[in-house]
């Protein structure tokens, strides 16, 4: 098949492997076929972009585990992107998978994003470059911290060092674990992927201290009300501080009755251009697809002992959905019948680590 695909030019290419596909598959079919043919300057299909960023990592460094501390004994730091947030519901679905019932072992920070629909992946980091420079109140508001300056230094790449990069990327999407969910042999881990190496030490260190001058800016109280949040009394398993952008998301029934979801009439700060930085290299790396672009982001900052209690990602949130951890690695618990031990303290048929920097 690739001595064939030699011999053809990448339009002969598309129109064979187009035929019977929508225009908007066509256009997201093109661009990434562009993408194997940006190194040649032949026009030529040469086959080696096909394993680009796409190293296997080792089965073996994943684990079953019949129990799991969810409690973090030092600060660390995690980041999360999500699929697009529906505008129509802010219920619980009933149709959630068991797969996504998960608890994990945290200690920092988590950032958690909604992507809006494109047609191209051009059009989505276009857009992505406009938000960011409209975002002026958002820049003036950050207590000092110029996002556009953080933006610069903090994860640029010439174009030769994020080849580079991007080579290096890792991706394991063969996540493998049957239960018998209402009779029936379900794969509980279907549709999980890592990727690997896509936030080096450098970077990790100027994300975190950038979260860190967010959250001085949000005790100091120049973010909105609902943008951060931070428990009053410390209790284990609910100490995190939460820093929301894009949307205002309840995790349970607040003080005026709304329901747990997105809050429609309750505002919060715009995504930080940092942030939107991140967003744009997620979708670029595959890491995201291109149809896929986060709105919305939430912030986690886990200090020792904080945790996640096992829970279904809201269906107010389209997948897919994305978490980096920072500082720390951590441990998520994947399974259908997540058990509590004590406080702080879960088990679960499948424990996951997740490295710092990894997604």
């Amino acid at each position: 098949m690739e001595n064939f695909l030699k011999k053809l030019e990448m339009p002969e290419i598309v129109d064979m492997l187009s035929e019977g596909l929508c225009s908007s598959c066509k256009d997201l079919l093109q661009t990434r076929l562009q993408n194997l043919f940006s190194d040649n300057t032949n026009g030529k299909f040469n086959g080696k972009s096909l394993s680009s960023g796409n190293h296997s990592e080792n089965s073996s460094d994943f684990c079953s585990a019949n129990t799991s501390s969810l409690c973090s004994p030092e600060k660390s730091f995690a980041s999360s992107t999500n699929g697009p947030h529906q505008q129509e519901s802010s219920s619980w679905s009933s149709t959630r998978t068991p797969g996504s019932v998960h608890s994990s072992k945290r200690q920092g920070h988590v950032t958690s994003s909604s992507p809006a629909s494109v047609s191209s992946r051009q059009q989505s980091l276009d857009r992505l470059d406009s938000k960011v420079a409209q975002n002026d109140t958002f820049a003036k508001s950050s207590n000092g911290v110029s996002n556009e300056q953080v933006v610069q230094k903090g994860l640029s790449l010439s174009p030769e060092q994020e080849q580079i990069r991007f080579s290096q990327v890792g991706r394991k999407k063969d996540f493998v674990y049957f239960e018998r969910v209402n009779g029936k042999k379900t794969n509980v881990l279907q549709g999980l992927e890592l990727h690997t190496r896509v936030f080096n030490t450098m970077e990790q260190e100027k994300i975190v201290d950038y979260v860190y001058k967010l959250q001085r800016t949000g005790q100091n109280g120049q973010l909105k009300e609902r943008t951060y949040t931070e428990p009053k009394k410390w209790m284990r398993g609910k100490g995190r501080v939460t820093i929301q952008f894009g949307c205002c998301y309840n995790y349970a029934v607040d003080k005026n009755g709304n329901p747990p979801g997105i809050v429609r009439d309750e505002e919060v700060d715009p995504i930080p251009p940092l942030f939107k930085a991140i967003i744009k290299r997620l979708v670029r790396w595959n890491v995201l697809p291109v149809t896929c672009v986060p709105n919305s982001c939430i912030v986690n900052i886990y200090d020792e002992g904080d945790c996640i209690p096992p829970h279904i990602d809201h269906h107010d949130f389209l997948r897919p959905f994305c978490t980096v951890s920072f500082l720390t690695e951590c441990n998520i618990l994947f399974g259908s019948n997540l058990k509590i031990e004590g406080a702080g303290e879960f088990s679960g048929p499948v424990a996951i680590p997740l490295p710092v920097g990894y997604v």
